[in-house]
C-alpha cells in the first residue's frame, strides 16, 4: 500500500463493511487515528489474537500501544456509553484513557435525543427509516438548529448546568407531542455534570493535533469513519440515512483541517453487499440464498444484533462510492464468505424500464424499477482462510477480484479472508 501521510478509510457500501479491522491493520503505521462522525450507532468489531473488542465511538486504532486517538467534531458523543467502552477496554488490560482526546466542538447525545428517535420511528410506521434508536438523529438535528450542547460547555458548570436544563425541557415539548415519556431534566443534568471530572481531561482541539503530527517529517494520521457511503445525509439512498456526511469530505470537516491534507481515502467493502434497515438494495437476495449468505457471514449487527438484508456485489454502487469519495483504493473484506458457492454474481450495471444505466440514480422511485444486470462468475469451492498471499487464493477467486477493480475502476490494496490481522492480504 502506498505510504499515505493522511489517509482516510471510508465504507463504500450501506455500512458494516469490515472498517474496523482495516483500520486496526493500518493502524499499526501511523501516529494518530481519529473518528470524524457519527456516534453509538456504529459497531466496529475487531479480532486481535482470540480476543474480539467491538467499538462503538473509540476509534480501532486505540488496540495499539501508544497510538493518540481522538473523537472529532462530527462525532455526537454519547458520554455515558462513551466512559463505559473506555472501562471496559481498561478492564481489559487496554491502557486507553490517557491516549484518547474528544473534541471540545463534538456536540453531545443525551438520554431525550434517544428517546426522541424512538419516539419519531414509531409515528412513522410502516415507513420508518430503521434507526438504531441510538438518539443519532435527534442530536445532529439539535446541532443544526443552533440548540446543541457542546463539550466545551461542560468547562463552566453553572453555565453547563442552565443549557441542559434548557435543551431538556425543549426536548419535552418533542416528547409530549410525540405521546411519548418526557425526561426528568434534572437527571440530564446530574448525569452529564458527573462526568465533567473524567471527560474534561480529554478535551482537545482535534484539528490542531493532526496538523501538528502531520508537521513532523515521518507523521502520518488515519482518519476512520462510521457507516457507509449509501447512508451519507446527501449522496446516499434519502431518507434512509444516517444523519452526518459519511465520505471523504466530511473527514476534513469532522476533525478540523482542510480537504487539501487528506492525501489518501481507502475505500471498504464486502465482497457481497448488506444493509441494516429499510431502504434501497437493488441486489437483494431472495430468502433462501440471503440466508444462507446472512449465516455464513454473520451477518448481525454489532450495535443492535438486527439481521443485514444480503445481496450480491453491486459494481455500480462502489463506482459511485467511488465518485462522491474520491477513492485511491480498495480493501474488499469477507471474501472467505463466499467460498461455498458454486456460482458468484456481480451487479456491473441497472436496467431500469429496458435501458441500462451504469450510474447510481439519485431517485428512490428510479431505483424502485431497477432490475440488477448481472454477471455470473464461477465459484472456487475452496478454502481460502489460510491464504496469506494473493497468488495463494484460487484462480477463480483472483478472477473475481479483478472484475471487481475493472467495474469499480478503483486499485485494490487489501483483501480479507477472516477475521484476524494476519488473513488480511496486502494486494501489492
Amino acid at each position: 500500500m502506498k505510504r499515505y501521510r493522511c489517509l482516510v478509510v471510508v465504507g463504500a457500501q450501506w455500512g458494516d463493511e469490515g472498517k474496523g479491522k482495516i483500520v486496526d491493520v493500518i493502524a499499526g503505521k501511523v501516529d494518530l487515528v481519529a473518528r470524524y462522525q457519527g456516534g453509538a450507532n456504529a459497531g466496529h468489531t475487531v479480532h486481535v489474537g482470540g480476543d474480539a473488542f467491538i467499538l462503538h465511538q473509540i476509534p480501532s486504532g486505540i488496540l495499539h500501544a501508544g497510538k493518540r486517538c481522538l473523537l472529532g467534531n462530527g462525532v455526537v458523543l454519547d458520554v455515558a456509553q462513551f466512559l463505559d467502552e473506555l472501562d471496559a477496554l481498561e478492564a481489559r488490560g487496554i491502557e486507553a484513557a490517557a491516549r484518547i482526546g474528544v473534541s471540545g466542538r463534538a456536540h453531545l447525545l443525551l438520554d431525550y435525543h434517544k428517546r426522541l428517535d424512538q419516539a419519531n420511528e414509531r409515528r412513522r410506521g410502516e415507513k420508518k427509516i430503521g434507526t438504531t434508536g441510538k438518539g443519532i438523529g435527534p442530536a445532529y438535528e439539535d446541532k443544526i438548529a443552533r440548540a446543541g450542547v457542546r463539550v466545551a460547555d461542560l468547562l463552566d458548570a453553572d453555565r453547563a448546568r442552565r443549557l441542559l436544563h434548557a435543551a431538556a425541557e425543549r426536548a419535552n415539548e418533542r416528547l409530549r407531542s410525540a405521546g411519548a415519556e418526557p425526561c426528568v431534566p434534572a437527571q440530564i443534568v446530574d448525569g452529564v455534570l458527573a462526568s465533567r471530572e473524567r471527560l474534561l481531561p480529554m478535551v482537545t482541539d482535534t484539528g490542531r493535533e493532526i496538523v501538528t503530527t502531520l508537521a513532523r517529517p515521518e507523521g502520518r494520521v488515519l482518519l476512520e469513519g462510521a457507516q457507509g457511503a449509501m447512508l451519507d445525509i446527501d449522496h446516499g439512498t434519502y431518507p434512509y440515512v444516517t444523519s452526518s456526511s459519511t465520505t471523504a469530505s466530511g473527514a476534513a470537516t469532522g476533525v478540523g483541517i482542510g480537504p487539501t491534507v487528506i492525501d489518501g481515502v481507502l475505500g471498504v467493502v464486502k465482497a457481497y453487499t448488506t444493509r441494516v434497515g429499510s431502504g434501497p438494495l437493488p441486489t437483494e437476495l431472495e430468502p433462501e440464498l440471503g440466508d444462507r449468505l446472512r449465516e455464513l457471514g454473520g451477518e448481525y449487527g454489532a450495535t443492535t444484533g438486527r439481521p443485514r438484508r444480503c445481496g450480491w456485489f453491486d459494481a455500480v454502487v462502489v463506482r459511485y462510492a467511488a465518485l462522491v469519495n474520491g477513492l485511491t483504493g480498495l480493501a474488499i473484506t469477507k471474501l472467505d464468505v463466499l467460498d461455498t458457492f458454486d456460482e458468484i454474481r456481480i451487479c456491473a450495471g441497472y436496467d431500469v424500464d429496458g435501458r441500462v444505466h451504469d450510474s447510481f440514480p439519485y431517485d428512490l422511485s428510479v431505483l424502485d424499477r431497477v432490475q440488477p444486470v448481472y454477471e455470473t462468475m464461477p465459484g472456487w469451492k475452496t478454502d481460502t482462510s489460510a491464504a496469506r498471499e494473493i497468488d495463494d487464493l484460487p484462480a477463480a477467486a483472483r478472477a473475481y477480484l479483478e472484475r471487481i477493480r475493472d467495474l469499480t475502476g478503483v486499485p485494490l490494496v487489501f483483501v480479507s479472508v477472516g477475521t484476524r490481522r494476519d488473513q488480511i492480504i496486502p494486494m501489492n
